[in-house]
């Protein structure tokens, strides 16, 4: 069984349907790319995913639990975290302190370890943060505030992070090393959704992927088989 399973999803804004009756799985332990161009519907379908959107149709199946009613806090809960676009940090809060938000929902007698466990682990991952604890965010670079966003999320011990365009604005230096940090997250146990306009660093990092145009899914399948397909070439990936 999936770990993720979306079926014949729809979200409308006001009048506009953005995602037309899309449906794709992600099986736990994969890297499933979600790409397309600008306006193509991949963060609206993120943020249905993770409950900040309500779907106008459609389910969405996490872990055998359906979520179309679950609020967004409660799935975090439930092991399915998001990273959203643009990272969305608390600028006068330091990095230790952002960290703590992102497992506010393990309130309780494990809090405390819960917390050093999380820390160990984010800067075991993003060595960087450690000499940054102190230091607020909105002072970070952005390749730093990027794993910074991503360090957050991991708080929450999630079985799923949802990427959404983690390397924009970023120096061809910082995606790299971002994109490693992706690989090095799943080869620690996490499943990961990216929605990516890099294609073609997306495609060499995923498993397998999907590809939207105007709110439908249009192409999907293996990484390496979507890397040589001609239509896909011309339209994202352009020369080698």
């Amino acid at each position: 069984m999936a770990l993720l399973r979306v079926n014949d999803l729809a979200v409308n804004y006001g009048r506009i349907q953005a995602v037309q009756g899309i449906s794709l799985q992600v099986e736990e332990g994969e890297i499933v790319a979600l790409l397309g161009s600008n306006g193509a519907g991949k963060t609206t379908t993120l943020r249905a995913i993770v409950g900040l959107l309500q779907p106008t149709r459609g389910q969405i199946v996490f872990d055998g639990a359906d979520l179309r009613t679950v609020p967004a806090h409660a799935i975090a809960a439930r092991g399915l975290a998001h990273c959203p676009e643009g990272r969305k940090l608390f600028h006068t809060m330091t990095v230790d302190e952002n960290l703590d938000l992102g497992a506010y929902m393990h309130r309780g007698p494990n809090l405390a370890r819960y917390l050093q466990e999380g820390k160990e682990r984010a800067f075991r991952l993003f060595p960087i943060l450690a000499e940054r604890r102190r230091q607020l965010a909105g002072t970070l670079s952005g390749g730093e505030q990027q794993m910074l966003a991503m360090a957050r999320a991991l708080m929450a011990r999630p079985r799923l992070i949802a990427l959404d365009e983690p390397s924009m604005g970023l120096a061809p230096l910082v995606v790299k090393t971002i994109f490693k940090i992706v690989r090095d997250l799943n080869d620690d146990g996490v499943t990961v959704l990216l929605v990516e306009q890099n294609a073609r660093a997306a495609l060499r990092l995923a498993n397998r992927a999907y590809v939207l145009e105007s709110g439908r899914i249009t192409t999907s399948g293996p990484a390496h088989d979507l890397m040589s397909d001609a239509l896909l070439q011309a339209s994202y990936l352009g020369s080698a």
